[in-house]
């Protein structure tokens, strides 16, 4: 039975991606594994190394970094070149996150490997959806997701004056919904602009690095505050 839904599968598959598609997402998830590579030697290098850590110079030089590779476009020559930006971007947004490791290690160091796990399965999850849906089936979600991010940064200013736990609480819920919702339509996105004839794979994979992060940050914040509760509520 397995073995029959595999077939199956894997039929699917095939039948819904031609094969310079297919060829093209290997090379992104491919660049998108390094990339969290990266990410990950630059949080371990905040946390255990006085080398370099979290602050104003990292931030932008994550930005810097993105702009650079935005800016740099592929030429048949500079591959090497855009991937160093790729892994500098990665690396300093890995590094950035350090406070938050920070934190999450003195409330419980298991639960940045749970955020980790749970973000993994969430990505490949909802990633599948995409690639095995109708073609640009989840593309009419371009236009909510941008008015669910203006939202969001509405909800965050209007915070900064009122301090509300509530509110803190349904930004995060409601930005964990929303990076999801983005993995699904940038994978689909990519399947266009491919049979478009854009092969940026550089491009496209920090399109899924930049919403596996964001799922990340928000489900370690989400764990991190109900242990922090879960122990509070157990010394009262």
């Amino acid at each position: 039975m397995e073995g029959i839904n595999l077939e199956r599968i894997g039929r699917t598959f095939t039948e819904n991606l031609e094969a310079p598609v297919r060829k093209h997402l290997k090379n992104v998830y491919a660049t998108f594994t390094l990339a969290t590579i990266a990410a990950s030697a630059g949080g371990y290098a905040h946390m255990f190394s006085t080398l370099i850590g979290a602050g104003l110079l990292t931030g932008l030089g994550a930005i810097g970094a993105l702009i650079w590779l935005t800016l740099t476009p592929y030429d048949g020559k500079n591959q090497l070149q855009r991937l160093s930006l790729l892994g500098t971007f990665a690396f300093l947004s890995g590094c950035n996150l350090g406070p938050l490791l920070d934190l999450a290690v003195a409330v419980n160091p298991t639960l940045i490997l749970q955020a980790l796990l749970g973000t993994s399965v969430v990505f490949a999850c909802f990633s599948l959806s995409a690639l095995f849906a109708p073609r640009g089936h989840f593309l009419y979600l371009g236009g909510t997701l941008l008015s669910a991010l203006s939202t969001l940064f509405w909800l965050s200013l209007l915070n900064i004056f009122f301090g509300s736990r509530l509110l803190f609480q349904v930004h995060l819920y409601i930005g964990l919904a929303v990076m999801c919702a983005f993995i699904v339509y940038d994978t689909q996105h990519i399947l266009e602009k491919v049979r478009a004839g854009d092969r940026d794979y550089v491009m496209h994979s920090v399109e899924l690095f930049i919403d596996f992060i964001g799922v990340f940050k928000r489900l370690l914040i989400i764990l991190t505050d109900k242990e922090a509760q879960s122990k509070r509520r157990r010394r009262d």
